[in-house]
């Protein structure tokens, strides 16, 4: 059985993203070569759990991650799954496999404060600046990944009804209303983007030169604001989605909600961000608690 053949199915049928299946093809291809280089066999099909785990000790001996080492894995978790799926093994050898302990990283959000700052610290005068501006606003006041913010077009914008079309993860749409705040810095960026650029671009945040915004271009943006107003060590696309998740659940959203709003398929990825509320949910729990209040 042919890697290429489980990378078509990636593609094709789960709808991955072009990065996400080189990594799978990447992790497929190394394992192969090991199997290869220390089995002398070339078939992955008969590969059998005592030379995985081989694979395993040498990764771990390598130096890198346990993290990274359980994403390697995944990967051939994955491939023998769809073995199995089209009856070309009767069970995965992975089947006993226990994923190796890591740290849990709780991700702290921007604080409310924080958010504000930045926002007020943006003058909406060019096209640049107004554009960094909703952009910060876009991330804040939707909950979008940044793939999915660099991948909007005009024609998901729906301001009449005060809503966005958002393209997630396996291709599944969701809508995301607007805030009236988001709606006026959407408005006056788009004054400036028609100003400068009228020829066929048809996505929503361009670069200066009138391009596809790109994904390192939009972390340097949230980067170099939030260094501005954030003592934080991560300052990136991704904390501001966690901070409007945060800052949602903290408000009193319905979780379920929030799950909705981020295009999570499962309520455990949104349940993620209730940690970091936690001692927020101390504070109101004992000044609330009926038996609290008797001490």
């Amino acid at each position: 059985m042919s890697i290429s053949h489980f990378i078509e199915y990636l593609q094709l049928e789960k709808k991955f993203s072009p990065h996400t299946v080189m990594a799978y093809e990447a992790d497929l291809c190394s394992f192969r070569e090991f199997i290869f280089k220390e089995f002398d066999q070339k078939d992955l099909i008969y590969v059998n759990y005592p030379q995985i785990r081989n694979w395993v000790v040498s990764l771990v001996n390598s130096g890198i991650t346990n993290r990274s080492v359980n994403r390697k894995v995944a990967s051939l978790k994955a491939y023998y799954k769809y073995l199995v799926k089209t009856n070309q093994l009767v069970a995965t050898p992975l089947v006993s496999h226990k994923a190796l302990k890591t740290k849990k990283t709780v991700q702290i959000p921007f604080s409310e404060k924080e958010i504000t700052d930045v926002i007020l610290s943006i003058e909406p005068d060019s096209f640049k600046t107004s554009r960094d501006l909703t952009i910060v606003t876009m991330f804040y006041a939707t909950g979008v990944r940044r793939s999915e913010l660099v991948g909007l077009r005009l024609q998901d914008l729906d301001l009449d009804n005060r809503m966005i079309k958002v393209l997630g993860k396996r291709k599944k749409e969701r809508y995301i209303p607007l805030l009236p705040e988001l709606i006026k810095q959407l408005n006056l960026y788009l004054d400036f983007r028609a100003s400068l650029f009228s020829g066929n671009a048809t996505e929503l945040f361009l670069t200066e030169k009138g391009d596809k915004i790109y994904e390192t271009l939009v972390y340097r943006i949230i980067n170099n604001y939030f260094s501005e107003a954030s003592s934080k060590v991560k300052k990136s696309p991704h904390i501001l989605r966690h901070s409007f998740a945060t800052h949602l659940l903290s408000h009193g959203a319905n979780l379920n909600s929030v799950k909705e709003l981020l295009g999570h398929s499962s309520l455990a990825s949104t349940q993620v961000y209730t940690h970091s509320n936690i001692a927020e949910l101390s504070k109101v729990y004992r000044s609330s608690h009926p038996r609290e209040n008797k001490k």
